[in-house]
């Protein structure tokens, strides 16, 4: 037996090479004398291995080839910067699944009927699945009945209906699952962070871009109903779903009121982002508390220069990715594995924690084009619970 170049060895147990044709043929005297041969045999070790790994990743999972099922996302206000990590989701859980990306339309500013007009389009179209924000507590119920009718699975995501006035959930259609934040008991949190910021009761705003709407006002109703009893004031002010009137609504809500207020908030992406400009335009920074919901990019940095104290985060991501995942999974079992409702979340981020928000892009986050490898390290902070189990 010849013998193996010490190179050889040490490349192979730093490569981590397990036992098999490539390693036993490395290891077994065959005439790697020189370095340079040392070389030339890594390398085709290496284009070897790469070549596996290569087909392992076309053939991901364990799952039998399909057809190219085609998912349809009907939303609310398709182009606001809280779903651009949902989107993002959705195509990655697409693409691990070696599916088309799924479609994404609806409205633009909140308009239910152009919603539902997207969801029969998508039925009409004999969609594979549909994923939909139930953002009205009765618009929904037929299209999505005509849709499960017709043996197309439906999911609701960040939206699933409406509460009443005590939490209690007024589902209205007969979708398969939630995937989103529970609504209304996150509302009651942001109910305990205020009051914990405000120390004596008074008159707070909280600003809310569709009132009625089925992902907001949970929110707003949950503040409520703990601010409210404990002798506090609060004032609904309207921004709307276009983010380019929302700024001019609370500066003008804020200049009227700025003597009486202790605390103002938002129970949406664009109106928390928007605040820290009021704020700032009527004077009111540094004043009196403010805070809000979702992780744009407005609203962190505003957090990291103190000028909003806290924010919400919801998971937007996972509103994307579970929901193509679950639909996938309905399909893939003739319907066997029914996917379960799924709270997605609730976590604070304060100007303590915001770091590795603003420092680390990422497209879970909505602020890097493409999927990375994030590294953490530390203690892992557990966030309070909002399921409703």
């Amino acid at each position: 037996m010849r013998k193996v170049d010490p190179k050889v060895e040490e490349a192979v147990e730093t490569l981590n090479m397990k036992d098999g044709p490539t390693r036993r043929t490395l290891l077994s005297g065959t005439g790697l004398i020189s370095a340079t041969a040392a070389a030339s045999a890594l390398l085709a070790a290496c284009s070897s291995s790469s070549s596996t790994a290569t087909a392992a990743k076309e053939t991901a999972g364990n799952f039998p080839k399909t057809p190219a099922w085609q998912f349809w996302f009907d939303n609310h206000v398709t182009t606001n910067l809280f779903f651009v990590p949902t989107q993002n989701g959705m195509a990655d859980a697409a693409a691990l699944l070696g599916i088309p990306k799924p479609k994404w339309g609806g409205s633009q500013n909140a308009v239910v009927p152009q919603m539902v007009s997207y969801i029969n389009t998508a039925i009409a179209a004999k969609a594979n699945g549909i994923a939909v924000p139930v953002v009205s507590a009765t618009a929904f119920t037929t299209p999505v009945a005509n849709a499960m009718n017709a043996g197309i699975p439906v999911i609701t995501y960040n939206a699933d209906g409406a509460y009443t006035s005590n939490g209690t959930p007024q589902i209205g259609t007969n979708r398969l699952c939630y995937v989103g934040q529970a609504l209304y008991l996150s509302g009651q949190q942001l109910g305990e962070k205020i009051k914990s910021l405000v120390k004596t009761p008074g008159d707070v705003v909280i600003f809310i871009a569709t009132p009625g709407a089925g992902n907001i006002q949970p929110r707003f109703d949950g503040a409520a109903s703990v601010l409210t009893p404990a002798g506090f004031t609060v004032h609904s002010s309207t921004t709307g779903a276009a983010t380019a009137g929302e700024l001019t609504a609370e500066k003008a809500f804020l200049l009227g009121n700025k003597s009486k207020l202790k605390g103002a908030f938002a129970v949406d992406a664009g109106s928390t982002e928007l605040l820290s400009q009021a704020m700032s335009a009527t004077g009111l920074t540094g004043k009196i508390p403010a805070g809000g919901f979702d992780l744009t990019p407005g609203t962190l940095s505003a957090i990291q220069a103190g000028t909003l104290d806290f924010t919400i985060d919801q998971e937007p991501y996972l509103q994307g990715f579970l929901p193509a995942l679950y639909l996938y999974l309905f399909n893939l079992t003739g319907g066997l594995v029914l996917p379960p409702d799924t709270d997605t979340g609730l976590s604070f981020v304060t100007k303590s924690n915001v770091g590795p928000y603003l420092h680390t892009k990422t497209s879970y986050e909505g602020s890097a084009a493409s999927p990375t490898l994030v590294p953490r390290s530390g203690p892992i902070s557990n966030p309070p619970a909002t399921t409703s189990t």
